[in-house]
């Protein structure tokens, strides 16, 4: 089951999936076996306890009927506890519910991310290989929608380019950690090796240890949705751009061509670009949704958020998904656009005549060079020509 109909961004996409119900269930089981295995491993538990709580969790499978009764605890966990420990008693040892809800999270947004990252790296490839084609490839540029002075479509790649890869470099760097604190953030219920437990239940899930518990310090989800809204601003730049490229009256760029796209219901002369229409949906709406998790982080009181812990789950899941979608869309669009540099000239043109009228210089100067700039910058991340 999906509720992506009125979100053609991300339905479909592998970043959908990744959050989908049905994810966030399999995080949260596997929060409470890695607890376990953790804790077999200190010696906490007995021998083939893990096992136990492994099996009880593969029992688990109908988050519909989780949903109604996490109503009664206003969390999934309680729910999801009681019946690992009906199948293992071992289940849950010591844990609070924040503990493995933040943990699955941190896994939802790993495991997410990851896909980011990969079509974030497609994207930039694409934009690095149409900055190097087009590195001098002449065009009008435009300040506050009007012709400006010459430019080159070459550096327009490079500017998004840049852009992709500032936004991919900060949401690769953030740190996503286990969360460990017991009923109150003291970590009292794991027990005297409660210190020893923590790198252990970071190894086990291939996340990050904290220095402290974070119950009611979110930094995680703040630096999350702030890199994720900067991903996806950077996206919705190159989607703003192709869009007004592609207008009819300028008709410098187009989106790559497959059937059925850009159809319309009543102007069958159209083809819309709607690559670049998704991608910008998805830029507007995320800052709005991480703005939700910025308030609710400064609201967190005392040792447990009592509504602002809550209000983070759905914001967080919209900013993974649409983030994901638009950065899927943006790599299928930057890899297929087809760019004129014919209508390019003659556009051009038009703004050469009148510069000369005003006997302003209408060379390009170094945006060449700017060009190689930017391509160095991506090569000594790691970038590699797109295949």
């Amino acid at each position: 089951m999906t509720d992506g109909l009125l979100s053609p961004v991300r339905a479909g996409t592998a970043a959908e999936t990744a959050t989908a119900d049905e994810a966030w269930l399999r995080a949260l089981l596997d929060a409470e076996t890695a607890l376990a295995r953790a804790q077999e491993r200190l010696g906490v538990l007995p021998p083939g306890a893990a096992e136990e709580v492994a099996r009880a969790a593969r029992a688990i499978t109908d988050p519909a009927e989780l949903a109604v009764r996490a109503r009664g605890a206003g969390n999934p966990v309680v729910a999801i506890a009681a019946d690992l420990r009906a199948a293992a008693p071992h289940a849950h040892h010591g844990s609070t519910s924040q503990d493995i809800v933040d943990t699955a999270a941190m896994l939802v947004a790993s495991r997410t991310r990851a896909l980011i990252l990969a079509d974030l790296d497609r994207t930039c490839a694409a934009l690095a290989d149409l900055a190097e084609r087009h590195r001098t490839t002449p065009m009008a540029g435009r300040t506050l929608g009007q012709q400006a002075m010459p430019t080159t479509f070459g550096l327009k790649a490079a500017g998004w380019l840049l852009g992709c890869l500032q936004a991919r470099r900060r949401l690769a760097a953030v740190a996503l950690p286990v969360q460990l604190g017991g009923a109150a953030g003291t970590m009292a219920g794991y027990g005297d090796r409660a210190l020893e437990l923590l790198p252990l239940y970071a190894e086990e899930t291939g996340l990050e240890e904290p220095v402290l518990p974070w119950h009611t310090v979110r930094t995680p989800v703040v630096e999350l949705g702030a890199a994720l809204a900067q991903a996806a601003g950077a996206l919705g730049k190159i989607g703003t751009d192709v869009l007004l490229l592609a207008q009819s009256e300028v008709g410098e760029a187009a989106e790559p061509a497959a059937p059925g796209r850009g159809g319309s219901s009543a102007m069958p002369h159209k083809r819309n670009p709607v690559l670049a229409t998704m991608i910008r949906s998805a830029a507007l709406q995320v800052p709005a949704q991480a703005s939700v998790l910025l308030a609710a982080a400064g609201g967190a009181a005392h040792e447990r958020p009592a509504g602002e812990w809550h209000a983070e789950w759905q914001p967080l899941r919209d900013c993974l998904r649409l983030t994901g979608g638009a950065a899927a869309t943006a790599a299928e669009l930057t890899g297929g656009l087809e760019v004129f540099p014919d209508r390019m000239k003659e556009n051009l043109d038009r703004l050469l005549a009148t510069l000369g009228e005003h006997g302003a210089d209408p060379g390009t100067g170094p945006a060449p060079a700017l060009v190689d700039r930017a391509l160095a910058a991506w090569r000594a991340e790691g970038g590699t020509a797109a295949s």
